[in-house]
């Protein structure tokens, strides 16, 4: 079926359906989302007059008023790197608000819907419910996207110059526009930083791998005196990944087998063998050939095959599976390596008292690599009489009237061209990621601030698929002859067709390292895609105290917003180019049906979506300084947004805020959101993938393509938020503070990806017998009933779809908890902190289907990852003397299932906990720039993650999970630095 077909099938069918840091801050930060920004530079005219008005808001752009109603968590900088001295996404990521969240150690995918050019990008998602449904801040302003998926790579964040990070755990959109369902990311940098600071620190695993350097600068100075003030930074890293799964002692190959039904439960397998692909090559030649079924276990001698023990399920052997034995596996990346430049300056000048100009820019210049599978021959019809077969196997093939067999390998091997990958897949993501913005902001009258600013972003990914298999080139290396003129081995096509394969080098494919390096570099090529996204945004707003009524100050906020994304994509190799197959064996070139590559990639010509938006904000004091309330307010937004490309909306946010006294208040918040489809939802031409996949209907694995494509009838999906929390400041405790917060999420319309070969969307076609519109997600020669016929190998999948379409809910609920405590104990200063996320369930609701619920769940489809019901992080800090200081975090998980639907014998995965130190000294010696010393260990107790994986891997072990996203599979992790300031 055509995907223009399936296209229209998916909008028909679906289109209308649904029309924190260690010491608890001060209880005003925890308890409240309005800060007080840092001083202006002494000397500056201005900073008498910004002195009582000037303030950073995170959830709102009110500038004045007591609190906010939208629950917020607050961590600083200065703990983000003592708890985690890395990235700032792994750091915040050890909160329990984050869920499910991507980075080094996710599966490691470039190519498709979920790699997107670069599947191993620090992508933060609250709550489970996708990256894209979060919005990420800087300063209070839009992060431009490093993606046509609209993902914001927070490696673009200024990690010197961060003061601290504002998490918003609730719906904003009528503030900050669309994207923010599930809340924000507020980066607040500190833009009034004087003084020079840097740090050097290396650091190394338990196992001797995974190191990381990473060198950083700040500076700060005041200029005009003080009439203008300047920071700049500049941060290094290389953090050389873990390049195998293998290499970690507890990583063995777990996969799940089994259909997921009563009759054959899914079962996890550890150990597991592709007995049909071994390393050295499995012959077929059928069940009287004398040599069928045995392999190379050395170059170019066969033996009888090892089998190990078989996978049973009730009485059943599952085919294509066995734990341990002779048979292949795979050994993708455990830690995506990562090298990257990030840089910052910012500048702002004090025009007269009541105008300033600031300008900054920031960058991110970084490089992934990920190492995905080796070459797979799979099924490769060859020649009885090929040249590098032996001759004694050459002469019994030909006395049995063979011609032709069948051999099947993994043939993982150096190469020339890429010694550390070998022959596995070897995608390179390079990503230049680069943002300015420039504005204006000042005063009218009598306490009105306005400011307006221009964003410009732009992020080029070059990503190049490293040992991309050419298709034409294998099927001619595969056929060796001799030349009877030179007596050389050489390939059949260089003979017929000398001025196409002139170069061919014949590959010999019988014995673990039998294939010569010149052959594979000949049959591995690199391939381009490079992608360019760019985000234009002018913002401005006002705002202010017009009147005040019997409680105090009414304040209100105007905004308005012009933003323009557009992106544009070339490619090497795309999925409408076939191979030429014109003198080559047919069973292994098909004309018009082979591609030309194994990975493809589609061009996109420059698209485009504009935004234009308008809001209001205020916030009315009901109540002051009465019997049962100190203050109680409201707080309103409501914003109008209209796409040039899914139409208008409006959005809308209510709140209040009663605080009873000094020791109690509430807050509660209802809100209406939306999340526009993205440029890529929207037009993404077919993105093929050729990768083995589970046929639920026939029982068999296949190495088939999973074509990826847009859905230009998307709409927007319409988030409803409702928040109530209190936050509790008892005086009789000194010290203590105490928030707790609810939530209830409900995203209709959503956006979801129906994927072809996923388990749910496969049963409800053969459920249905056929008549199940998923069933267009498919494509095979028969048809979709579970009769013997249907059911026969010869009526296997051989293409399924992936496509975005509105077909239903997100519904999830929670309880955050966060207690803390700082004060003396024993003479010592102490701070303790407690964090708690419980979200029982995350359901995706859709018709015709089976409702999912991927709470408390390890493993979803289309990239969902681990979403533990409970999650827990403790922090303690204790102050043992003026220098030296021992900080400790402890993290931990409940037990999850494997997955959210079908039968399994055991779908259970343990619960996992984690624990971290940081020891510093600091130099006494002040000459040395208040010199600190630290050393920080990871996963102190060396704590194995407990084996998982995913249903639908039976036929790939050790390519992906092996272990839930929430765990550490680096192991205990050491690092030593040192940290200067002046």
């Amino acid at each position: 079926m055509k995907l223009k077909r399936i296209t229209q099938i998916t909008a028909v069918l679906f289109g209308s359906v649904g029309a924190a840091g260690l010491p608890l801050v001060a209880f005003a930060q925890v308890a409240t989302a309005v800060q007080p920004a840092a001083e202006k530079p002494q000397g500056s005219p201005a900073a008498a007059a910004d002195a009582q008005t000037q303030v950073i808001v995170t959830g709102s752009r009110v500038a004045a008023g007591s609190s906010s109603p939208v629950p917020l968590t607050v961590i600083s900088q200065e703990k983000l790197q003592d708890l985690r001295p890395t990235t700032i996404a792994d750091s915040l990521n050890t909160l329990p608000v984050f869920s499910g969240s991507r980075g080094q150690t996710s599966n490691p995918t470039a190519t498709g819907g979920t790699g997107g050019g670069n599947g191993v990008a620090n992508q933060l998602n609250l709550r489970n419910v996708g990256p894209t449904r979060n919005l990420i801040l800087l300063d209070g302003r839009r992060v431009p996207p490093t993606s046509i998926g609209n993902i914001v790579d927070t490696d673009m964040i200024p990690q010197m110059l961060v003061k601290r990070v504002d998490v918003v755990t609730g719906g904003v959109s009528a503030v900050y526009g669309s994207d923010a369902i599930t809340g924000v990311v507020n980066f607040i940098t500190d833009t009034n930083y004087t003084g020079f600071k840097a740090h050097a620190q290396t650091g190394l695993s338990t196992y001797g791998d995974a190191a990381v350097n990473n060198t950083g600068i700040a500076v700060g100075k005041d200029f005009a005196d003080g009439r203008g003030h300047f920071v700049a930074s500049y941060e290094y890293r290389d953090d050389q990944g873990v390049l195998k799964r293998s290499e970690r002692p507890w990583f063995h190959q777990p996969v799940v087998a089994g259909a997921g039904t009563t009759a054959s439960p899914y079962l996890l397998v550890d150990n597991a063998r592709l007995p049909n692909s071994p390393f050295g090559g499995r012959i077929n030649c059928g069940a009287t050939c004398a040599l069928n079924g045995q392999y190379f276990a050395t170059n170019g001698t066969l033996s009888p095959f090892a089998n190990g023990q078989p996978v049973v399920i009730n009485g059943a052997t599952i085919a294509g599976v066995q734990v341990g034995g002779a048979g292949g596996y795979l050994d993708n990346n455990l830690k995506a390596p990562l090298e990257s430049h990030q840089f910052f300056g910012r500048m702002d000048y004090d025009l007269t008292d009541n105008l300033s100009a600031f300008a900054l820019i920031s960058g991110n210049i970084k490089t992934n690599l990920l190492y995905q599978d080796p070459l797979t021959i799979n099924n490769v019809l060859l020649s009885s009489n090929n040249a590098f077969l032996a001759p004694q196997y050459r002469s019994q093939l030909t006395a049995a009237g063979i011609n032709t067999f069948r051999i099947s390998r993994l043939v993982d091997q150096p190469t020339d061209f890429n010694p550390d990958a070998g022959t596995r897949f070897n995608p390179v993501a390079k990503s230049n990621q680069y943002m300015f913005t420039g504005g204006l902001k000042g005063k009218l009258g009598d306490g009105y601030d306005w400011n307006v600013a221009y964003t410009r972003g732009q992020s080029t990914l070059q990503t190049t698929l490293r040992n991309n298999v050419n298709q034409q080139r294998l099927a001619a290396a595969t056929d060796a002859v001799v030349n009877p003129a030179t007596g050389q081995i050489v390939c059949a096509a260089a003979i017929s067709n000398p001025g196409a394969y002139s170069n061919c080098l014949p590959i010999d494919l019988f014995g673990p390292s039998a294939s010569s390096a010149g052959s594979l570099d000949y049959i591995l090529n690199d391939t381009r895609y490079q992608a360019v996204t760019y985000l234009d945004d002018i913002v401005a707003d006002i705002s202010g105290s017009p009147f005040s009524n019997w409680a105090g100050p009414v304040t209100f906020a105007l905004s308005g917003e012009a933003r323009l994304q557009s992106f544009k994509s070339t490619s090497e190799a795309r999925p409408n180019q076939f191979a030429n197959c014109a003198g080559l064996r047919p069973e292994n070139c098909i004309q018009g049906s082979t591609l030309e590559w194994r990975q493809t990639f589609a061009p996109v010509s420059k698209i485009k979506q504009s935004v234009l938006e308008a809001a209001i904000e205020t916030e009315v004091p009901l109540l002051k300084n009465v019997a049962f309330a100190k203050m109680l307010s409201v707080s309103g937004a409501a914003r109008y947004t209209k796409y040039d490309t899914v139409g208008s909306y409006w959005t809308g946010k209510l709140g209040t805020s009663w605080v009873m006294s000094d020791e109690l208040r509430f807050r509660g918040t209802v809100s209406r959101d939306i999340r526009a489809p993205t440029l890529n939802d929207l037009n993404q031409p077919a993105s093929i993938v050729v990768t083995p996949t589970s046929d639920r209907l026939t029982g068999t694995t296949a190495t088939v393509q999973q074509i990826s494509f847009g859905n230009p009838d998307l709409t927007a999906e319409i988030g409803q938020t409702f928040t109530v929390g209190l936050a509790w400041k008892p005086s009789y405790i000194r010290g203590f503070t105490a928030t707790v917060d609810y939530y209830n999420i409900n995203i209709k319309n959503a956006i979801v990806s129906t994927v072809g070969f996923g388990d749910v969307f496969q049963n409800a076609c053969y459920d249905s017998g056929g008549s199940s519109p998923y069933c267009a997600l498919q494509v095979r020669p028969g048809g979709f009933t579970r009769t013997p016929a249907d059911m026969a190998a010869s009526n296997a999948a051989t293409a399924w779809y992936v496509t975005p379409v509105n077909i239903g809910q997100i519904k999830t609920a929670g309880i955050d908890l966060e207690l803390g405590y700082a004060g003396k104990v024993f003479g010592k200063s102490i701070n303790l902190r407690g964090l708690a996320a419980y979200q029982p369930h995350i359901l995706y609701i859709q018709p015709a289907l089976e409702t999912v619920d991927q709470g408390g769940v390890a493993f979803g489809s289309a990239g969902i990852s681990a979403a533990p019901t409970v999650r827990l992080t403790g922090m303690a800090s204790v102050q043992l003397t003026e220098q030296f200081r021992i900080d400790i975090q402890q993290r931990w998980r409940n037990a999850m299932k494997l997955g959210a639907s079908g039968v399994w014998s055991d779908n259970h995965v343990r619960s996992y906990g984690q624990t971290a130190l940081n020891l510093s000294y600091t130099m006494p010696d002040k000459r040395f720039g208040n010199a600190e010393f630290f050393l920080n260990i990871q996963n102190l107790l060396n704590t194995d993650p407990p084996l998982a994986s995913a249903s639908g891997t039976v036929s790939f072990p050790g390519q992906f999970n092996g272990f839930a996203l929430t765990d550490d599979p680096i192991g205990r992790f050491f690092t030593a630095g040192v940290r200067v300031k002046f």
